[in-house]
């Protein structure tokens, strides 16, 4: 009996000896010889039971015998790949596909992991909480080795320690690469080496953006921080400049001459490019002929070429309060590809024909030369639709060649309503969710800085656009999901049910609700939610809370279609001077006019994994830029008293939101000082022990600004009381 407890124990020695060899080179392969060697063991005895124990290892599935006699570890029972999701606090959460929760791992066992990087993670055996825990055993890819911070200057060295809270180390750079950096300032770092022996990476200071809190130098170090260029390199602004970008007789003759046609462009009064046109043309039938006319960029950004790389690894223009980082060099967004009046233009159409019902009767694609007659901003075409006439540009136009009458282009305007407002009605009907979310805008003075904040609200000018960019969107995306080819969609899932229960339990304190029936209740009681709440005090806490019910919006060569629009097929065709996917939709599209075969689909959706992640680092830093704004704003009003809403409740404070500017700052659990308050994660609120007063999501409250942080783009305020 003595014998056979004895055995045992010692076969769970053997057991966890043979998982700690294997599982620490859980790359490599062994035989038993080899991992007796590791083990010391040299008796034959122990050397037989060390075989037995591998054999019944096997048998169970716990170990594969990969060749014969020789054992490795099954990684997938333990280890696990994912991305790190660093905590302010120093701590990480590994965030792994297959695994319902994410494994967290606490910051003396993220071996020298960083936020953003693939990694390997050890899970440890569940505990009792059934919380994940794990340890980093290799960094697979690092995310990023380049990073915004401030030199701390010392004799002989320095330190850099960065902005992003997510970074919880300091970088040592050495005096042969401060690169002219001084004590203080604001810079860009690339860490060259991080070895075992030493507490910080090693680093060369690669970019001084300036000294901290300036204007310029805070928009450079949102750049930085994202890793999103501000400049382009001169080989790339040498080879636009030197691109034909004339209009050939050559070129023409392959396109559809639709320069006769009347034409005209509709934007932003401040736009600099003009990437899309509509045209009208009344047709001898009655019916309208329409032409959604796209500038044709894939004409001068041919594949291959450097001026191609550098747009496709830029995927966006990013747009900052103050400024515009284009995708393309100036001398094709702003020139050759906008479609200025009066100008001759390659472009990529869709043309429809349609009746008065806004039904399509007919569409026809394919490269077209245009010319711009006339253009409008929102504002002048706004004027022309609610006066429902001429509005006040009531002369003739034109150059040279033709002279137009102006009320022909009022006529089409009110027509272009007209059938914009059908197409909506029945998008709605089809179930697409209406967000017209509010935009905070900045008036900027001569030298960029705010002095007033307003907010841009969709008019019946820019639906009548959005309308039909839609329509040509949709029925691009149509016309290639029909033939089964690889193509670039604009995809977007149903909401998480999770997501839209804990939305339901904030708008129900507004006495709002959502049907979660079915699909169809759960969008009309969406659209019902967004139209009650406009114009009211909690609109954009509401607005912003159901964008983030649902899912993000994306590039995919697999078409689910998009849960927000109602659209089975959708893609993005419109916009290609400030979006990359819609220079590869063009080239798609022209390819199988040409009668091509199906593209590389593995190809394809790489480029729109890349094209995603790129428009969400843009969308950080066009966010990060609002922010800095809004602090600066608020820079002036110190010590003055606002009402706002509560926008966001932690454990360590309530973030409330300003309700005529929408700018947001943090009131800290520590200076609410009439009684001890603790975060109640069921309630959205913070509740005091001893008066149980509650702070909820959604109160009104007046706030006092505190203080202001341009650095950190901060706001504190300091609670004055309730509305």
């Amino acid at each position: 009996m003595q014998n056979k407890k004895f055995l045992k124990k010692k076969n769970k020695q053997f057991t966890k000896e043979i998982f700690a060899v294997l599982e620490k080179n859980n790359e490599k392969d062994f035989n038993w010889k080899q991992i007796a060697a590791k083990l010391n063991l040299t008796s034959t005895e122990d050397r037989n039971q060390l075989i037995k124990s591998l054999e019944k290892l096997k048998s169970k599935g716990r170990i594969q015998e990969i060749d014969r006699g020789r054992y490795k570890a099954i990684p997938a029972i333990y280890y696990y790949q994912g991305i790190v999701d660093m905590s302010a606090n120093g701590n990480a959460y590994i965030v792994c596909e297959g695994l319902d929760d994410d494994i967290f791992v606490p910051n003396n066992l993220l071996n020298r992991a960083l936020h953003g990087d693939l990694v390997e993670v050890y899970l440890f055996p569940r505990r009792r909480t059934g919380k994940l825990e794990g340890e980093i055993t290799k960094i697979i890819e690092r995310k990023r080795t380049t990073f915004v911070g401030i030199v701390q200057m010392r004799k002989n060295f320095a330190f850099v320690v960065p902005t992003d809270k997510r970074m919880y180390t300091d970088i040592f750079v050495s005096k042969n690469d401060f690169n002219g950096a001084q004590d203080g300032d604001k810079v860009l770092v690339r860490i060259k080496e991080w070895t075992a022996k030493t507490d910080s990476p090693y680093g060369v200071i690669e970019q001084i953006l300036g000294k901290p809190g300036e204007q310029s130098t805070e928009m450079h170090s949102i750049l930085a921080e994202y890793g999103l260029p501000y400049e382009f390199p001169h080989e790339v602004e040498e080879y636009a400049k030197n691109l034909d970008t004339s209009i050939t007789e050559e070129e023409i003759a392959k396109r559809r001459d639709m320069r006769n046609v009347l034409t005209f462009t509709i934007d932003p009064k401040d736009a600099k490019d003009f990437d899309d046109a509509l045209s009208f043309q009344i047709l001898e039938n009655g019916n309208y002929q329409i032409g959604v006319h796209i500038a044709d960029v894939s004409h001068y950004v041919k594949e291959g070429t450097i001026l191609d790389e550098e747009a496709y690894n830029r995927a966006t223009s990013v747009y900052l309060v103050d400024r515009v980082v284009p995708m393309l060099p100036e001398v094709l967004s702003n020139f050759a590809c906008s479609l200025r009046p009066n100008e001759e233009k390659y472009t990529f159409s869709a043309v429809f024909e349609m009746n008065k019902k806004a039904e399509i009767l007919n569409s026809w694609f394919g490269r077209t030369v245009i010319n711009s007659d006339c253009r409008f901003t929102y504002e002048e075409a706004q004027e022309i639709i609610e006066n429902q006439g001429i509005g006040n540009r009531d002369q003739a136009i034109g150059n040279d060649e033709k002279t137009i009458d102006y009320s022909l282009f009022s006529n089409a305007l009110l027509i272009f309503d007209s059938l914009a407002k059908k197409l909506r009605e029945k998008r709605m009907r089809s179930g697409a969710i209406s967000f017209d979310k509010i935009e905070v805008k900045f008036d900027l003075d001569e030298n960029d800085n705010p002095t007033g904040v307003y907010f841009k609200e969709a008019k019946d000018s820019n639906k009548l656009i959005e309308e039909f960019m839609l329509l040509a969107n949709r029925k691009v995306a149509e016309f290639i999901s029909k033939q089964k080819k690889t193509f670039v969609y604009r995809v977007h899932d149903e909401p998480d049910n999770e997501k839209l229960l804990q939305l339901n339990g904030v708008i129900s304190r507004f006495g709002y609700g959502i049907n979660m029936k079915d699909r169809k209740t759960i969008t009309q009681s969406l659209n019902t939610l967004l139209e009650e709440v406009k114009g009211k005090k909690e609109q954009n806490l509401v607005d912003t809370l159901a964008i983030r019910s649902m899912s993000k919006a994306s590039y995919s060569t697999d078409n689910i279609g998009h849960y927000g629009l109602a659209f089975d097929d959708y893609t993005h065709f419109t916009s290609p001077i400030r979006r990359y996917p819609d220079v590869m939709v063009h080239r798609l599209l022209q390819h199988y006019l040409d009668g091509g075969a199906s593209a590389d689909a593995a190809a394809y959706e790489q480029k729109c994994k890349h094209s995603s992640q790129m428009e969400n680092l843009a969308s950080s830093a066009e966010r990060d830029s609002i922010k800095y704004m809004q602090v600066k704003y608020m820079e002036n009003h110190k010590n003055q008293t606002f009402m706002g809403v509560i926008s966001g409740v932690t454990e360590w404070g309530i973030y409330v939101e300003i309700v005529e500017n929408k700018c947001e700052g943090l009131v800290r659990t520590r200076d609410i000082k009439d009684d001890y308050y603790v975060f109640d994660e069921k309630q959205y609120a913070l509740v005091g022990e001893v008066t149980k007063n509650m702070y909820q999501l959604g109160d009104e409250v007046f706030v006092r600004v505190k203080n202001t942080d341009l650095m950190k783009k901060q706001l504190d305020f300091e609670l004055v009381g309730r509305n």
